[in-house]
C-alpha cells in the first residue's frame, strides 16, 4: 500500500493544489470496550481538485481521492487500508455533473487467518455541487456495484458540506453516505441470509486554525450496519492535527 501511496503522490506532483495530511487519535475502545480493543491513531491523506473551466466538450468536474491508514496493528502498524478515488464530469449545461467512483481496501488481524478484504465497489451516477449562504455542498446518487462473492448491486447517497468562519479560522465539514448490501455476500457466515441491509456512515469534522496551513480538530466517525452487523448506531470522537500544503 505504502509504494501505491508514493506512486500517487508523485505523479500529482506537478498540481497539487489543495490537499492536506490528518492524523487523528481514536478512542472507540475508551467508549466501547465490548466491541473494540483498542484505541488507534489513523492517518488522512486527501486530495481535491476544483472543477476545471476548459471550454472542451467533455468538462471535467472536481476530482477527490482519500486514503485511510488505521495504526491499529502490532506496534502501530497500518491494520487497515481504505482508498476512495472520484472523478465528476459533464458534456451539457446544466451542472448536474456526471460522478464515477472507486473504493476498496484490506484490513490485517492477529490471528492473520481473519484477515480481510474491503470489497472493491465501482459507482456512477448524478452529482450536483451547489453554494448556499457560504456553504459548500455537494449531492451525490451512485449505483454501487459491490464485487462481493456474491456481487451485490446497490443504491447509495452521499453528501458534503463545508463551510468556514472568520476567514477559515474555525471551519466545519462532513461528509455521510447512506447505502444498501446484500445480506447474502456469498460466504458461508452469510449464505442463508436474504435481503439488504441498510447502511450509513458520517464523519462531521470541526477545525480551529494554529498558524498558517496547521489546524486543530476532532472528527465524529459514525457507523450503523457498517462494522457491527447488530442494530447499533456507533459514534466515535478523535482528536486530530490536520496540516494544509
Amino acid at each position: 500500500m505504502k509504494y501505491l501511496v508514493l506512486l500517487i503522490i508523485l505523479s500529482l506532483s506537478g498540481r497539487l493544489f489543495a490537499q492536506n495530511l490528518q492524523l487523528h487519535y481514536d478512542f472507540r475502545h475508551s467508549i466501547d470496550p465490548l466491541h473494540y480493543s483498542q484505541n488507534f491513531p489513523t492517518l488522512y491523506f486527501e486530495y481535491f481538485k476544483a472543477m476545471d473551466s476548459t471550454s472542451s466538450f467533455v468538462k471535467p468536474g472536481s476530482f477527490f481521492m482519500k486514503i485511510e491508514d488505521d495504526l491499529e496493528g502490532d506496534q502501530d502498524n497500518i491494520g487497515k487500508s481504505f482508498i476512495q478515488v472520484s472523478q465528476t464530469f459533464r458534456m451539457w449545461r446544466p451542472k448536474i455533473f456526471a460522478a464515477v467512483q472507486y473504493s476498496g481496501g484490506l484490513g490485517v488481524t492477529n490471528p492473520a487467518q481473519y484477515s480481510y478484504y474491503i470489497n472493491n465497489c465501482f459507482s456512477i451516477g448524478p452529482s450536483y455541487p451547489f453554494q448556499w449562504k457560504g456553504a459548500y455542498f455537494n449531492a451525490e446518487i451512485f449505483y454501487n456495484y459491490n464485487i462481493l462473492k456474491k456481487p451485490s448491486n446497490d443504491l447509495m447517497l452521499s453528501f458534503y458540506w463545508g463551510k468556514g468562519f472568520w476567514n477559515y479560522k474555525v471551519e466545519f465539514a462532513g461528509d455521510f453516505e447512506l447505502y444498501t448490501l446484500n445480506r447474502n455476500q456469498g460466504d458461508m457466515a452469510t449464505q442463508n441470509l436474504k435481503g439488504k441491509t441498510v447502511s450509513f456512515f458520517g464523519e462531521p469534522q470541526v477545525w480551529f486554525k494554529v498558524k498558517g496551513g496547521l489546524s486543530l480538530g476532532s472528527k465524529f466517525i459514525m457507523y450503523y450496519h457498517v462494522i457491527i452487523p447488530q442494530n447499533l448506531f456507533e459514534v466515535y470522537p478523535t482528536i486530530a492535527a490536520r496540516v494544509k500544503f
